[in-house]
């Protein structure tokens, strides 16, 4: 009877184990070790990431105060045997937590940051606006002219700066994408004007000097972010407005259909990090050598489960298509970005 007893306490802890692991996010997990860590050693970490994953990894950190030491155990394994058992992590330190983004980003950016995982001050100049999230930098801009609102938004992020745009007010989205696509080179004047903007919201000056953002390929790269609906919407405008402009947008823009130009090794990494579901969807507005592509990084069992699975969905809207495209190739550029997969360009080697 003491056996079975003891029997079911141990698969039940197991399953409780298993259950806790299940729910630890990937970020989480890396979040574990980063709390392992000395402050300076997650420190230098830090400053090799960009600044999203800054910020997730940082609110990740703040989460995991609940985490068993069992379970730190587990997830230590998947990173490194050696640090298997040392479990005393001081987990929640929020002391811990700011000294290393202090260390890392310096104190404008970290505050930044640490204002939407831990509330505290925030400050900053030009450089923040890297920081912030996408619907409070929408706020602070959409009243201003539409070459500031382009000059702010080709200092973002291509995925933020697609965001900001999405919360701008419909009538000037198109007029402020091709004022990105004719951006050149930022005068000190200009840099003075956007400085006058950010002392309403940040406390210290940057100096002003010239800079090269903008371009045909950063407006570009912006689209490759928004969703099919806002996309279509800034093209019928342009299209009416400057369609030669439009025409050198849409050149450079990464489609769903360049992915066939994808290597099989990208192919398949580019697969293990999306849905099938998702994946069925996209295909069936695809030319039929997209397809193929996919289908020749699967076994000829599973492609053929895959065919069948995908014929079953019947007939898609033509929007549902799209916005599964929009999602893989929003995937695919965040595997670009990472160097996890290669994506090809469209006129300039290989995007990424």
């Amino acid at each position: 009877m003491a056996e079975d007893k003891a029997g079911e306490d141990n698969l039940e802890d197991k399953r409780t184990l298993a259950e806790e692991l299940r729910l630890l996010s990937s970020t989480q997990k890396t979040a574990i070790l980063m709390m392992l860590l000395g402050e300076d050693e997650a420190s230098n970490i830090l400053t090799h990431l960009e600044p999203k994953e800054v910020q997730h990894l940082g609110s990740a950190m703040m989460s995991i105060s609940e985490v068993s030491q069992e379970a730190v155990g587990s997830v230590l394994d998947e990173f490194i045997t050696l640090i298997k058992h040392q479990t005393s992590l001081g987990f929640g330190s929020t002391d811990y937590v700011e000294n290393v983004m202090v260390k890392a980003l310096g104190e404008d950016k970290a505050y930044s940051v640490l204002n939407r995982i831990m509330p505290q001050n925030a400050s900053g100049g030009m450089d923040i606006l890297r920081w912030m999230d996408s619907r409070s930098i929408s706020e602070m801009i959409r009243e201003e002219h539409p070459q500031i609102i382009a000059i702010i938004l080709s200092f973002l992020e291509y995925s933020t700066a697609a965001d900001v745009l999405g919360f701008l007010p419909e009538k000037i989205r198109a007029e402020v994408i091709m004022r990105v696509a004719n951006l050149e080179t930022i005068q000190p004047e200009a840099l003075d004007e956007l400085e006058r903007i950010m002392q309403n919201q940040f406390a210290n000056n940057s100096a002003a000097k010239s800079s090269s953002v903008g371009g045909v390929i950063t407006a570009a790269k912006i689209m490759n972010f928004t969703d099919s609906d806002l996309e279509a919407g800034i093209m019928g405008i342009m299209e009416k407005t400057d369609e030669v402009l439009m025409g050198r947008i849409m050149d450079n823009m990464f489609v769903f259909d360049n992915l066939v130009g994808c290597d099989d090794k990208s192919t398949q990494v580019l697969m293990r990090n999306i849905e099938s579901d998702i994946l069925m969807i996209a295909l069936k507005g695809a030319d039929d050598m997209v397809k193929d592509k996919f289908l020749s990084n699967m076994s000829s069992r599973a492609a053929d489960m895959f065919l069948d699975d995908m014929e079953a969905k019947g007939p898609m809207r033509i929007k549902e298509v799209e916005e599964a495209q929009k999602d893989i190739l929003k995937t695919a550029r965040r595997l670009s970005d990472s160097g996890e997969m290669m994506l090809p360009g469209r006129g300039d080697g290989v995007v990424g």
